[in-house]
Parts: structure tokens; C-alpha cells; sequence
């Protein structure tokens, strides 16, 4: 695993314009594993240059040329999937079996959609007398997180360029190692220089700095609420566009026909998965007050398979592990029932968490409101089919769902939540379905060619 102590910015690696560097930590030893430049406003405004530069020319490449460099772009991530996955693993601390299969084979999987999105998609079209085209929205600030670091870099970087638009990549300081990695395969792609660029470095520095810089045509992010709220005003106040995928506080309606086992067992799962730190994790589970104690029984006994630095990684860091044991201890408070795990620290190294499940939880709780962002579930009973809905609707959040019945029953109860993409029965995740929320948990969606069309602006002719 190699980090560079540089920028890419104008197809080349270049030194940063000022001497600070970030750690990057393994959260499973807490050891450093390297260091990258923290960027300043000087690499920032380098960057966005290089990319306003590029931009005429990449707009006007035909898009099946772009969708063929999309497709060298994707060649080259698949044939580093090993060493992606190793480097996730080190910076984030995924199971190396998470880190293989999700990290690193779903972007390259979301970076093949886009190869042959930009080739088929109609960026034309007759409209009675008028003839409306779909442009690149112009330079594209991308600023993403830590829990899917990959994943997240692609499903922004792909659609935007395969728009034609050109990108500033500013990575979450946690696992940087890994955006560098892409920016490798960008250069092995052959992309043109400029067209995307990698500035390092804290959010409040590098990151503000690119949302404010007025040459940045469109911010997408995806993190925090709080943050999101920030980079909303700032582009609101200069009139440009956002897309923001931000926080989530997912219900798992799990109703009377279901298969109570396998709803229970998968939204355990559902939660765990690395560690918890998803904004789409299922992590309020409602279940009919008549089978209550069955499902509190049947979740101790899933969550049980989750061992820590085993099945069950650590938190990315020890601010993150803290915030999570915040919460438990929040949680036994409050008055809920600690069924599985709680705030001690199961091993002596490593930012690790015990896998949760709380009991006897109710709706206007702190764990049943807030996003937790860690490996912890909380049952809630409910009396009738409008007493889940009116619970699993109770947030300020509406990311993400799932309901578990009667597949009729399932899909009419799904079509009344507040959620942007909602799951039946344990439905397979689907790259090309659009991903992103209702209500505070963001703007715009991602993936497939609703993401795309984020990154287009229309333009008509009148004959």
C-alpha cells in the first residue's frame, strides 16, 4: 500500500502548496498505516482551474468515446480489486470479505452502468418545434465520506464525467488512501488531464473551499445533516446546484404475514453490515406487539453471530466509537431494554463497538430519532398497520426502508412510507435503481440515469 504526498491535479501527481499532512489510522490497531497532504485552498483553486481548463474539451467528446474511457476507468479498478480491497480494509477496517465483495466489486460494478449510459443515453430530443439538449452542468465538486469510500467516489465521479462534466474529488481525511488509488486508475485510464482532479484534506479547509469556490458549478456530497445544511447555504447563496445525500433513520416494518425469522435475521445483518456505518441501515425494527418477544428473542440470538474483530469490524475512528456508546448509554437512560451488547469496549484495541440490540424502545427516543451510525438496533412494538406507519414516517429523515409480508400487502404499505428507495421481502440491491431521501435526508438522487441526470442541464432550440 503506497500513499502518495502529492496532489493529482492536471492528469499529474503535484506537491501541496503548503507542508501539513493527515494520519491515516487502522482503526482495528489504531496504528498509522501513512500520511497525506491536508490540501489548502491554494490546491483547491489549482484543481478547479485544471478542471474549468478541461472542461470544453470533455464536453464536446462524443459521449460513446466518454462512455469508452468510463469503461478503460472501469477495467483498471477491477484489475486493482485486490489492492483496493487490502486498502479499505487497513483504512476503514472492513472484514477483508466485505471489503472484496462491496467495496471494491460494487463500484467497479456502478462504474460499468455508467460506461453504458454515457454511450446509450439520449442527450436529444424532440420536443413539438423544439429540439432540447441535455449539457454538462460544467465543473463538479465532489466532497465524499469515510464508511463507503469507494463506492461513494464512483457513483459521483462516473455519472458527472460521463455527462461530459470535469471533477474536483475531495475524500473523506479517514481513507484517503483509497481515492488515491482510483486517481491511479483514472491516469491508467487514460482520461484527459484535468478532467479529474484529488485535493486531500480536512472539510472545514478543503472541503469549504471547494463548495465556496465560485468557479464550482455543482456540489455533490454525501455525510452528515448538519453538514449537508452548511454546503446547502453556501450554494443557495451563490446559485449553483447541489446534490446531497445525507442522513437516514431507516424503519424495518416487519408485518403480521411475514416470515418473522427471516425478517429479523436479515435486518440484523442489514445493520452489522460494516459496523452499522450506512445511512440506508434498517436500524428502528417494527414488530406487531403480539410477536414482540419472539422477534426480541429471535434478534439477540442473530446478533450474537457478530463477533468483534472477526465477523463485526471496528469504527473508522475513536470520535465515531465514542459517538456510538453515546448513544447506548443514551438508550439505557431513556428507560429502553438492553438486550444484546452495550457501551463496554469488548476488546482492548481497536475502535470496536459490541453489536446493540435495544428493547422496549419507543418512537420519540433518542435512538429511535437520531442516526446512530453504529452497530446497534432498536425493536419497536406496534398495534395496527397505521400505528407502523405513523412510527416508521416519525423521523426527519426518509432515506431507506424495507417491509417484510404478503408481497401485495408489502408493496401497498412500502408506496405510504416516506423513503426514497424501499426494499420487499429483502429485495437485491439494484445499481442502476435511483438511491437518495425524502425529507432531511438530502437532494437529488444517485445511480443509474436518474444520477446521471444530476450532472445535465437542458437547453432547448425553438424552430
Amino acid at each position: 500500500m503506497k500513499a502518495h504526498d502529492a496532489m493529482y491535479i492536471g492528469g499529474e501527481w503535484r506537491p501541496a502548496a503548503g507542508p501539513d499532512t493527515i494520519a491515516v489510522i487502522n482503526p482495528a490497531d489504531e496504528q498509522v498505516i501513512a500520511h497525506v497532504p491536508a490540501g489548502t485552498a491554494e490546491d483547491v483553486d489549482a484543481a478547479v482551474r485544471a478542471a474549468r481548463a478541461a472542461l470544453p474539451g470533455w464536453a464536446a467528446t462524443p459521449p460513446a468515446e466518454r462512455g469508452a474511457r468510463i469503461a478503460a476507468l472501469r477495467d483498471a479498478l477491477a484489475a486493482r480489486a485486490e489492492e483496493i480491497a487490502a486498502t479499505v480494509t487497513a483504512e476503514l477496517g472492513a472484514p477483508p470479505q466485505l471489503a472484496a465483495a462491496v467495496h471494491a466489486g460494487l463500484p467497479i460494478a456502478v462504474a460499468g452502468t455508467y460506461a453504458e449510459l454515457a454511450a446509450t443515453h439520449s442527450f436529444e430530443e424532440k420536443v413539438g418545434n423544439s429540439t432540447v439538449y441535455a449539457e454538462p452542468v460544467g465543473v463538479v465538486a465532489a466532497i465524499t465520506p469515510w464508511n463507503f469510500p469507494l463506492h461513494q467516489v464512483v457513483a459521483k465521479i462516473a455519472p458527472a464525467l460521463a455527462a461530459g462534466c470535469t471533477t474536483v474529488l475531495k475524500p473523506a481525511e479517514d481513507t484517503p488512501l483509497t481515492a488515491q488509488l482510483f486517481a491511479e486508475a483514472v491516469h491508467e485510464a487514460g482520461l484527459p488531464a484535468g478532467v479529474f482532479n484529488l485535493v486531500t484534506g480536512l472539510g472545514p479547509v478543503a472541503g469549504q473551499a471547494l463548495a465556496e469556490h465560485p468557479d464550482v458549478d455543482l456540489v455533490s456530497f454525501t455525510g452528515s445533516t448538519a453538514v449537508g445544511r452548511r454546503i446547502g447555504a453556501l450554494a443557495g447563496g451563490a446559485v449553483k446546484r447541489v446534490a446531497l445525500e445525507l442522513g437516514g433513520k431507516s424503519a424495518n416494518v416487519i408485518l403480521p404475514s411475514a416470515d418473522l425469522a427471516q425478517a429479523v435475521s436479515v435486518g440484523v445483518a442489514n445493520v452489522m453490515s460494516n459496523s452499522g456505518q450506512k445511512c440506508s441501515a434498517w436500524t428502528r425494527m417494527l414488530i406487531p406487539a403480539d410477536r414482540y418477544e419472539e422477534a426480541v428473542a429471535l434478534a439477540a440470538e442473530a446478533v450474537a453471530k457478530y463477533v468483534p474483530g472477526e465477523r463485526l469490524g471496528p469504527l473508522v475512528n475513536a470520535k465515531q466509537r465514542e459517538r456510538v456508546r453515546g448513544y447506548i448509554e443514551k438508550g439505557v437512560e431513556e428507560g429502553a431494554r438492553l438486550v444484546a451488547g452495550g457501551p463496554e469496549a469488548p476488546l482492548e484495541t481497536g475502535y470496536y463497538v459490541s453489536p446493540t440490540v435495544f428493547a422496549d424502545v419507543t418512537p420519540e427516543m433518542t435512538i429511535a430519532q437520531e442516526e446512530i451510525f453504529g452497530p446497534v438496533v432498536s425493536l419497536l412494538r406496534y398495534e395496527d398497520e397505521e400505528d407502523a406507519l405513523a412510527i416508521a414516517n416519525g423521523t426527519v429523515y426518509g432515506l431507506a426502508g424495507a417491509v417484510w409480508g404478503d408481497p401485495e400487502e408489502a408493496v401497498a404499505f412500502a408506496r405510504r412510507m416516506e423513503a426514497g428507495q424501499v426494499d420487499i421481502n429483502g429485495g437485491r440491491f439494484n445499481p442502476l435503481a435511483p438511491f437518495g431521501g425524502y425529507k432531511q435526508s438530502g437532494v437529488g438522487r444517485e445511480l443509474g440515469t436518474h444520477g446521471l441526470t444530476e450532472y445535465l442541464q437542458t437547453k432547448s432550440l425553438q424552430f
